[in-house]
């Protein structure tokens, strides 16, 4: 069952969920290659594409809307 707050259009495509940043005590101090905060830094990156990308898909999703909107007046 679909949440009332989110449309329709939006259920089959969830807008990605950004990372969870490391606190600072998650962090060893040891000089780990690659370091908790290099990981989160990548996952933030890729999230921010993948968002970029999803923006893009709904604002494509929208503007069909209107033009069938418009074409059944």
């Amino acid at each position: 069952m679909r949440s009332s707050k989110q449309p329709a259009e939006q259920s089959d495509d969830p807008r990605p969920t950004p990372p969870v940043e490391p606190a600072l005590e998650d962090c060893c101090g040891s000089g780990c290659v690659p370091c908790i905060f290099d990981i989160y830094e990548q996952q933030r990156e890729r999230y921010q594409q993948e968002l970029e990308a999803w923006n893009a898909r709904q604002a494509q999703r929208a503007a069909g809307r209107k033009a069938g909107a418009q074409t059944r007046r």
